[in-house]
């Protein structure tokens, strides 16, 4: 199984340009084998009590509830009072995209704060935040995968220390932040996002990324399996690529398993079409799903690519989103992001067609309470994270 990191076992400094991060919580002192291991089996406990709470709260909700639960929504604008209007309807999770985000960041935290509308249960707040080409937040001059896969591993643990400390003190629990695809063709779609040219170094600098986020916010690796190997703009089209089951172990898998093993808390499924293991988009295959859970022991929180990017093909296999949402859910995925296209009351009918699908059998209970617990798990986890990270311009490297 990944081993999982304790947030309140981490002493971290992380250095950017200016910047340091540092917990103003009590840590472990680095290299006590006896704290660690203690800490560990802490952690593992905690983890194993929130998930019988999670448990707990998802079988006394109705089969609607546990439906909204699985969805991440999207609305533009940064009225409160909107914002807290949309996320009463329960759903798990919110993704902040370039119209959410206000000047400041004392304005954004307004905004991160309305979303919560039940402090026992704060949903998943996202962002795309990998810096550099994919940019949401004001701040974040950090070194991004433009640079740093020709940089020492080191520059990629401080980038994206310091790019997690700037997501986390906006309030957002959770970036979709890691490009875990690995590509040497500069003509590549997803060239300048991939933290690496070759399987190895990204690899390592995906593991980097992931280990240094992980303190502040849950990271996430994508887009599985891979968007290197399957040439195409996946909003635009459905990638697919011939390559076996075999060469993608010793190639495009490296950097999601490091990742995994690095403890990343999301896995997004890309809806790229590998044909050699299934003519359907990964999204919504059960053998990926199978893959990523049995094969590199990912036991997080599975959340598609944007839902809305599958009727953006144009293929009329996927003009459903809901159709498309049951698919996912079917086949694996955890958590359902909906973005292009959406407006107000687009996840509210994805919640609802989800719902209808458990009631025709069209989607098992079985399969939407366990989706449901893992992603209220999640919640609970970062809702119950007690260490305080600040900012600490002066402070010196860690040696």
């Amino acid at each position: 199984m990944p081993r999982r990191r304790s947030w309140a076992a981490v002493v971290l400094f992380a250095v950017a340009g200016a910047v340091c991060a540092a917990p103003s919580a009590a840590a472990m002192t680095a290299g006590s084998a006896d704290h660690a291991t203690a800490a560990e089996e802490t952690a593992v406990a905690s983890a194993d009590s929130l998930g019988d709470h999670a448990a707990s709260l998802v079988a006394s909700m109705t089969v609607e509830e546990q439906a909204a639960t699985v969805v991440m929504g999207h609305i533009g604008g940064t009225d409160p009072a909107a914002l807290r209007s949309y996320m009463a309807a329960g759903f798990g999770g919110f993704i902040l995209m370039g119209a959410n985000i206000p000047d400041s960041e004392a304005a954004l935290q307004n905004v991160t704060a309305a979303l919560t509308t039940d402090a026992a249960l704060p949903p998943l707040i996202a962002v795309d935040q990998e810096g550099g080409i994919v940019s949401r937040l004001n701040g974040d001059d950090y070194p991004a995968s433009t640079t740093l896969k020709e940089r020492p591993v080191a520059d990629t643990t401080a980038a994206f220390a310091a790019r997690g400390s700037l997501v986390a003190r906006s309030g957002i629990t959770v970036n979709f932040g890691t490009v875990a695809d690995v590509t040497d063709d500069a003509g590549s779609f997803i060239y300048g996002r991939a933290l690496g040219t070759d399987p190895q170094s990204a690899a390592e600098r995906v593991a980097a990324a992931t280990t240094a986020q992980e303190p502040f916010v849950a990271s996430t690796l994508k887009h599985f399996p891979g968007h290197g190997a399957a040439p195409g703009d996946s909003h635009r089209a459905i990638p697919d690529s011939s390559m076996s089951l075999k060469e993608w172990r010793s190639t495009e898998a490296k950097p999601f398993a490091a990742g995994i093993d690095a403890g990343a808390s999301l896995l997004m499924f890309g809806h790229l079409a590998y044909t050699a293991v299934d003519s359907a988009p990964a999204s919504l295959s059960p053998a990926w799903h199978e893959i990523a859970r049995d094969e590199l022991g990912f036991d997080g929180v599975i959340v598609t690519d944007d839902l809305g990017m599958l009727l953006s093909s144009g293929d009329p296999a996927y003009a459903d989103p809901v159709a498309n949402g049951v698919a996912a859910l079917a086949a694996g995925s955890d958590l359902l992001l909906v973005i292009a296209g959406s407006d107000a009351g687009t996840a509210g009918r994805m919640t609802a067609g989800i719902a209808a699908a458990v009631d025709s059998g069209a989607l098992s209970a079985e399969r939407l309470e366990e989706a449901a617990i893992r992603v209220v798990t999640l919640r609970l986890r970062l809702s119950a994270a007690t260490t305080q990270w600040t900012q600490c311009p002066d402070c010196d490297p860690a040696d």
